[in-house]
């Protein structure tokens, strides 16, 4: 073995001879490395020299040695008296405990599902629904518990009395016993043996007095107690015993409601989700070595769920988890439909709430719609249209707002709409206008309550449509005279509100036009322009003049959706679609690269979509769902609500809806009565043929004195610009004047109109 202090001798040696054969060429130099770090470190360092100056704007005034060196060396021009500039500052000390603490987001005192009545009454309901459930299964197998605790009695009386004798016997320190024996510990032994003596006798006391007690009071229960007394007794005793014999295997009693047991989601199965996404930037910061994924907030629970806030590790946005939901549904080991990745819209792009549902979605059971047996509604206040993924309402307010519903087809985009329009429909002050252009009568139900209202898939149901438009159109104009000349006390924010619409004189009441399939309409090729113009003044300038205007589409693209009602509409609810374009022309430009994508739903996910403009931020929504039984008798007590009212309009009361009066055909009908070789027909005459072409229209006119029937087609042709005048024939040789028009001006005038519209 060699002393270490001959391996140190040994090498001192080796270095020496090294040092000495060695012999630098001309032109190079050895240069010990340590004093030129040392040198250089000086140099830099102002306050390591003594005759530098120590102002920050001083400069070296004499190279050192060192210096000279390292300007030789580097090679790279730069001058050695270059102060050195320090790129990072110093660690900012962060906010002060006040400051954090006034920052901090204070959680709610009373929870939110308490605060809500619909959730409130639904967590009534479900545990009054829950203990019923529970007593009606027990008492259903009350007799066969009883059987079974009486069969099990006699082995539960024999468990009773050994246990008891083997409690005397003081058997369970027996082990203890045994061990001492073989350890020949005799001091243990004894003492043990002692603690036995000791408790047997205390035992068979006890039990002797139990012996000679029990039978007496036995004895004395069975002549003086009552019948029901005594039942009472043997069937506790029955039913001690039996449970005491029952096998732990096989329990009396079993379970009502089996509960399904979800794994805690946890920080490490988050962990292991996201490293299961092949993001590489993830797999990086979980490697060893890498910072890993932090948690901004603890793991909570969340409603029927977990909440996990995730800052993801740098570069990696939301989007790139929402492409991969399925992969991290996997990771998560749950069903596609409980895993909701959202991005956090007011924090960085890399923030992300991940909400896991103890069951899918699709899978919880529908709630019921808050209004769908009692109650009515307001369209100035909250109306409920759908729940979260945490079973909370979610509401949307109609008044002051526009709504576009966008969907593939049978998503429910339709039910969708219904919703909204059974809760306009318990609005009695609200004026229904519903076309529905699928043609298969969906929103049926809502005839009993409609002003206007039409279905189907033809010309004739797009025009009807076109005229409705035309009459709301023209209703803006008259809303907003009127708004405009009431006093500002009255009406200090020019606007529609409460108090107005109450008011019937003025006609401020609430009107809703919607239109289902409304791409049938806008990409028609002869009312889908104009249908588009009006839609989008209406949208524009409705808001505030108490019009609303709700739109379902089931193709949102450029051509049957016009980009300025897309632009335009304030609330939007989009299920599934197949693409970023129609996601974006639903809910808005670029928020499908914000990670708001309603692509991610599946087939299954019918009803569910997301909810923008009616809160904040983007929600996932599942609508309610009502059949059209329940529609019907929605519908039917809303009929009821509005006859008491005395607010039932149009086509509900049996009137003719007054789109009617605003698309008159009375241009179009005179020249189909007027010959085109008769240039200048008399009011009169005109006003017979029109009485023969439509009496259910002109039939009236038709009844009325000669002079009258001239002032009536007088007074209708006014609003169109065309004049009337003095028309002479000869009839039997003597001129006769009487009023008349030429019927180039009615050309002039459909011409004229139509001009207007296209260019509109």
């Amino acid at each position: 073995m060699n002393h270490p202090d001959d391996d140190n001798e040994f090498f001192d040696r080796l270095e020496a001879e090294i040092a000495a054969d060695f012999s630098p060429g001309p032109g190079g130099e050895v240069v010990d490395f340590s004093k030129a770090r040392s040198a250089r470190a000086e140099s830099a360092n102002p306050t390591t020299r003594p005759d530098a100056d120590a102002s920050p704007d001083s400069e070296p005034t004499e190279s050192t040695p060192a210096d000279a060196d390292r300007s030789d060396d580097s090679g790279d021009g730069e001058s050695d008296d270059a102060s050195v500039v320090m790129v990072d500052g110093p660690a900012p000390s962060g906010p002060g405990l006040m400051d954090r603490l006034r920052a901090g987001q204070r959680r709610e005192v009373i929870p939110a599902w308490a605060t809500s009545k619909p959730e409130f009454v639904n967590a009534i309901g479900w545990l009054g629904g829950y203990a019923w459930h529970t007593t009606a299964f027990h008492a259903v197998r009350l007799p066969w518990y009883s059987a079974r605790l009486a069969f099990q009695a006699p082995a539960g009386l024999a468990k009773f009395v050994g246990g008891t004798l083997r409690w005397v016997a003081d058997t369970e320190g027996e082990p203890l016993r045994q061990v001492a024996a073989r350890r020949e510990n005799v001091e243990e032994y004894l003492k043990l043996s002692r603690q036995r003596d000791h408790r047997v006798k205390l035992r068979g006391i006890l039990m002797l007095l139990g012996l000679i007690v029990g039978p007496v009071l036995a004895i004395v229960l069975f002549v003086l107690a009552p019948t029901w007394l005594e039942v009472l007794v043997l069937a506790l005793l029955t039913a001690g015993f039996g449970f005491l014999g029952a096998p732990s295997d096989k329990p009396v009693i079993s379970r009502a409601v089996v509960t399904t047991e979800v794994e805690r989601l946890t920080s490490g199965i988050v962990e292991r989700a996201l490293g299961a996404l092949g993001i590489a930037e993830i797999n990086k910061a979980l490697a060893k070595g890498g910072e890993g994924i932090r948690f901004p907030a603890p793991i909570t629970r969340d409603g029927p769920g977990w909440r996990a806030d995730v800052d993801l590790p740098y570069g990696v946005t939301v989007p790139d988890i929402l492409d991969r939901r399925e992969k991290l549904a996997s990771g998560l080991r749950r069903p596609l439909g409980c895993v909701w990745p959202e991005p956090v819209t007011d924090e960085h792009a890399g923030r992300m709430m991940l909400w896991v549902g103890d069951r899918p979605l699709n899978k919880v059971p529908k709630p019921a719609w808050p209004l769908a047996r009692t109650g009515a509604a307001s369209l100035f206040r909250p109306l409920p249209f759908g729940t979260d993924q945490r079973g909370r309402n979610v509401d949307i307010t109609l008044m002051y707002d526009n709504v576009l519903i966008g969907a593939m087809p049978g998503m429910g985009k339709t039910f969708s709409l219904r919703t909204a329009l059974l809760a306009s429909a318990l609005d009695v002050l609200a004026e229904l206008l519903v076309w529905e252009l699928k043609g298969t009568g969906d929103l049926d139900p809502l005839k009993r309550v409609a002003a206007d209202y039409g279905s189907g898939a033809d010309d004739e149901t797009a025009a009807a449509t076109l005229d409705c438009i035309r009459y709301v159109y023209k209703d803006l104009e008259r809303r907003a005279k009127v708004i405009s000349s009431l006093p500002k006390d009255k009406c200090p924010e020019n606007k529609v509100t409460p108090e107005l619409a109450a008011n019937r004189s003025l006609g401020l009441h609430p009107l809703v036009l919607a239109i289902d399939e409304c791409q049938e309409l806008f990409s028609h090729e002869k009312y889908g322009k104009e249908a588009g113009t009006l839609c989008t003044g209406i949208i524009k300038r409705g808001r505030a003049l108490g019009v609303i205007l709700l739109l379902a589409t089931q193709r949102p693209d450029k051509d049957s959706l016009p980009t300025a009602i897309s632009a335009n509409v304030g609330t939007r609810f989009c299920l599934r679609v197949m693409g970023q374009l129609e996601n974006d022309m639903i809910l808005g430009t670029s928020l499908y690269k914000s990670g708001i994508r309603a692509t991610s739903f599946t087939r299954s996910d019918k009803g569910i979509g997301y909810l923008v403009g009616a809160a904040d931020e983007p929600q996932i929504v599942r609508g309610y769902y009502m059949d059209n039984e329940e529609a019907d008798a929605i519908c039917e007590r809303a009929r009821k609500a509005r006859a008491d009212a005395g607010t039932l309009r149009g086509i509900a009361a049996g009137q003719t809806p007054e789109r009617r009066e605003v698309a008159d055909p009375l241009l179009e009908d005179i020249l189909a009565v007027v010959p085109a070789d008769e240039a200048k027909p008399w009011n009169d005459v005109t006003v017979d043929r029109l009485a023969e072409l439509r009496p259910e229209k002109y039939g009236a006119w038709g009844e009325m004195a000669p002079a009258d029937k001239a002032r009536q087609l007088t007074t209708a042709l006014k609003p169109y610009g065309v004049a009337t005048g003095q028309v002479a024939r000869r009839i039997n040789g003597k001129t006769v004047n009487r009023t008349g028009f030429e019927r180039a001006h009615i050309v002039t005038a459909i011409a004229e109109r139509d001009r207007n519209r296209d260019a509109g």
